[in-house]
């Protein structure tokens, strides 16, 4: 019988940033890549294996003689490239489209700089994972995937070794390292032993060794005493390798491996919420590159623009870099949250001249302004006709000096067609009739700008109408119907068609018990209510709002027009408020809810109750490039941009869409939005009976201040509701870009972008492929069922069928210079037919 193998693989867990600033991880990338290049020169038979791209940018630009030597090392064998990502990122926080580019982007750099690719992924420090995942990787040209958590007392597994199914049935081999990625120094001999008394039934085994959370990797004790163990006959074949060595031998038995088709979590479920603040800059900032790549792609290809690679690629380093793991998740110390802000603020100041440049550009064509004319130009980016509220500010040139009049805006198509519009309060606060705001619903035509003409017209000034003080604000709009209760400021009824979505007290602000711990890695879920907002007295609500009166009503109508109805309502508990505003349009099933929180509390979370009819249903959201049926009840959960509530027959559903948050649980039909932890910064349980803080000072608090939160409610029919949600949630968060301004009336028409004839296929990306004069284009099937969709790209003359499986990702391809059309993986590479 042939010896059973066991593969050594020594890494260096080497967090850019976590207990420390990026220059400190960057000094020991240095020192621990220095250190093991010395030691894979010294130990012929020891191979080092490191990811992470930026890591390795940081050695070229700081060291370029040992970046030289580590290529040297990786031609002879020596070193490998481990895993091939940008870096480890979150997992589950990320957009399906963000992943992918953490892997484009990091196998572009290692090709170009070592000329070599992994086969393996490996992310041993993320949190969980996201079923995703799957096809990404099997899609970028992986056939492996090594991960360590969650460990099994966390999660049951059919096994370490196991197939991997994603949501369109794409594979993958996975394993989990149980033993986790680190040693201490001088230990790793001890740890094998102890792994093969653990595994004596094992043939093939793979075990991960290396110092530190903070670098170190690989010792010469070490090395050394592994030597030795290489050398004695314990029935086992001892030997340094790569994670490919060994899913090379696991891979030859897969048709016997047990089979899972569920996520790879939870663990750390406080990291679904835990830093606000930088959930929600990432999220901005993630929608801000997918479409501004949009816009400069299609203004460039009609020869508006030079297509900015550099600025793209410096301002997606630094989204990639921001959706490190202890940076997205929330678990770094303050100043790494400070620099995460910075680098955030830097991409979008990228972006938003980027945009402005393709805005601008794309007015090529437009006429220029009449006498009195204030055009309204708002640019939609997605390939379908978009149906939604506008908002614009405007200058006029002098402010009105005569008090008995207002001009109001009146706003028109571009036929002339007056269409409903509203004037509602301006950002700043000059109290003079001067800035405008104009609120309109139109219908914006795919891929393109739409214009609107703004004229002032006056109107002589009246007095503000007297609310009738009824118990209940009742608004009642075709079919739908939504109630406010002024006594307690929340939603009592929303009913479309008859059918309730809601309950009342929806909306309620939940105190809910929590602890210093970021991670919150001793607990599953967050549900024992500590207490609830209540409605401000009149007193308590002047003195909040910073008004002269003594009183102001805690529950108002603040706008009321043609295009929708505000109603704002202030609450309190204990040091803290909510001034929640309740935004509802006069025609569609659909509201908004807004959400202003004061936080000043301190280990417990604050959650928004969603209470549903649905007390036997069903809960689902949207994941990487997916969509997740959620199974556990009353945990806390992780979804993108959109959860829904379905009725226990599945006919109804309740859709709530989010500009930036993730964490939510569900049980007996009541949905609970996370979106506060007051965590300490990196405050680690370290045992029973321990403060996880210190008692003895003063320790600042994440996310405490001032937080805006945005949700989108709608319901109907399940069916409709599952085909409508994600496109929705896509405009809501890749959002119309509006800009009153003047064009010059020069320049050449444009044409539309691109044109999707099924809006239910998602168009996730839009840009130029790297190094190549092709344009890329990426689909996704977000229902789970085939679909055809027809694509035409005006400009180019050209047009295609897609055709798509259930959850399926489909990059197309066009050539520029031939205008053939063709498939590529997410690498860019060509598939081959067949």
């Amino acid at each position: 019988m042939s010896a059973k193998t066991l593969f050594l693989v020594c890494n260096a867990h080497l967090d850019p940033v976590w207990l420390w600033e990026w220059e400190e991880g960057a000094a020991e990338a240095l020192s621990t890549f220095r250190t093991a290049a010395q030691l894979c020169e010294e130990f012929k038979e020891f191979v080092f294996n490191h990811n992470e791209a930026v890591l390795y940018q940081w050695i070229e630009d700081y060291e370029p003689d040992l970046f030289t030597k580590i290529k040297k090392l990786i031609r002879n064998r020596k070193w490998h490239i481990m895993g091939g990502w940008y870096l480890q990122p979150d997992c589950n926080l990320p957009s399906g489209e963000s992943l992918v580019r953490q892997i484009l982007v990091g196998k572009r750099y290692f090709k170009k700089k070592f000329g070599t690719e992994p086969t393996t992924a490996v992310n041993l420090d993320p949190f969980g994972h996201t079923r995703g995942l799957v096809q990404i990787l099997k899609k970028s040209g992986y056939s492996s995937y090594l991960f360590c958590r969650p460990d099994p007392k966390e999660l049951k597994l059919p096994g370490d070794d196991f197939i991997w199914v994603g949501y369109d049935g794409s594979e993958i081999l996975a394993h989990r390292a149980r033993y986790h990625y680190n040693s201490q120094k001088g230990k790793a001999k001890d740890r094998v032993k102890n792994w093969m008394k653990e595994n004596p039934d094992q043939q093939t085994g793979i075990l991960l060794w290396g110092i530190g959370d903070h670098g170190g990797g690989p010792s010469r004790i070490d090395l050394e005493k592994l030597r030795e163990l290489i050398t004695e006959k314990s029935g086992w074949k001892v030997r340094h390798g790569i994670p490919e060595d060994y899913f090379r031998i696991i891979g030859q038995r897969k048709d016997r491996l047990p089979r899972y088709d569920q996520d790879i979590n939870p663990w750390a479920v406080g990291c679904y919420t835990t830093m606000a603040l930088v959930k929600q800059g990432h999220r901005q900032l993630e929608n801000s590159y997918f479409m501004a790549e949009k816009m400069v792609t299609l203004a460039a290809l009609q020869g508006l623009l030079d297509y900015p690679r550099k600025e793209l690629h410096e301002a997606l380093e630094d989204l990639l870099f921001c959706e490190f793991h202890d940076i997205l998740p929330g678990s770094s110390i303050p100043g790494v949250e400070v620099h995460t802000l910075q680098r955030m603020g830097h991409g979008l100041e990228i972006l938003s001249r980027l945009k402005a440049k393709a805005f601008f550009a794309l007015l090529s064509g437009q006429q220029q302004a009449e006498e009195g004319e204030f055009p309204v130009f708002v640019y939609n980016p997605h390939p379908y006709p978009v149906k939604e509220t506008i908002i614009c500010e405007f200058q006029p040139y002098e402010p009105n000096e005569d008090r008995n009049i207002v001009r109001v805006p009146e706003v028109s198509e571009g036929d002339g067609r007056i269409i409903p519009s509203q004037m509602e309060k301006e950002s700043s606060n000059i109290a003079v009739d001067w800035r405008k705001k104009v609120v309109f619903q139109a219908e914006l035509k795919p891929s393109q700008l739409s214009r609107f003409s703004c004229r002032l017209k006056e109107e002589e000034l009246k007095s503000e109408k007297k609310e009738r003080k009824k118990r209940s604000l009742v608004f009642q709009s075709g079919n739908r119907e939504v109630v406010i209760n002024r006594k307690t400021g929340l939603v009592d009824r929303y009913c479309i068609n008859g059918y309730d979505f809601l309950n009342s007290r929806s909306f309620c602000a939940l105190a809910i018990e929590d602890y210093p711990d970021p991670w919150g890695m001793l607990v599953r879920g967050f549900r024992n209510v500590k207490g609830s907002f209540m409605l401000m007295t009149k007193e308590e609500s002047a003195r909040f709002a910073g008004i002269s009166a003594s009183e102001l009503e805690p529950v108002r109508i603040i706008e009321d027009g043609p295009v929708r109805t505000i109603v704002e309502a202030l609450f309190k508990y204990k040091n803290s408020a909510i001034c929640q505003r309740y935004k509802i349009p006069r025609k569609g099933s659909e509201f908004e809810v807004e959400i202003l929180v004061f936080w000043s509390e301190k280990d417990c979370m604050l959650k928004i109750s969603v209470p549903t009819p649905f007390k036997d249903g069903s809960c689902k959201g949207q994941v990487a490039y997916g969509v997740e049926d959620f199974k556990r009840e009353g945990e806390e959960l992780i979804a993108q941009k959109w959860i829904a509530a379905s009725s226990s027959d599945k006919k109804y559903a309740l859709t709530v869409i989010n500009s930036g948050i993730y964490g939510f649980d569900y049980a007996e039909g009541e949905l609970r939005l996370s979106l506060l932890r007051p965590a300490g910064y990196s405050a680690h349980p370290v045992g029973e009976g321990i403060p996880i803080v210190p008692q003895d000072r003063f320790e600042p608090r994440i996310d405490q201040g001032m937080r805006t939160f945005r949700f989108w409610i709608n319901g109907g029919k399940a069916a409709d509701r599952q085909k409508k949600i994600d496109h929705e949630a896509l405009i809501k968060n890749e959002a119309l870009m509006t800009l009153s301004c003047f064009p010059s009336g020069e320049g050449k028409k444009i044409h539309p972008g691109i044109l999707l004839g099924d809006p239910v296929v998602q168009v996730t990306a839009i840009k130029m492929a790297e190094g190549k004069k092709w344009l890329l284009i990426r689909f996704f099937e977000p229902t789970g069922k085939k679909r055809k969709t027809d694509i035409s790209i005006p400009f180019l003359k050209t047009s295609f069928d897609v055709s798509l499986g259930g959850f399926e990702i489909k990059t197309v391809a066009v050539d520029l210079d031939t205008k053939e059309v063709f498939e590529v993986d997410l690498m860019e590479r060509r598939l081959k037919k067949g």
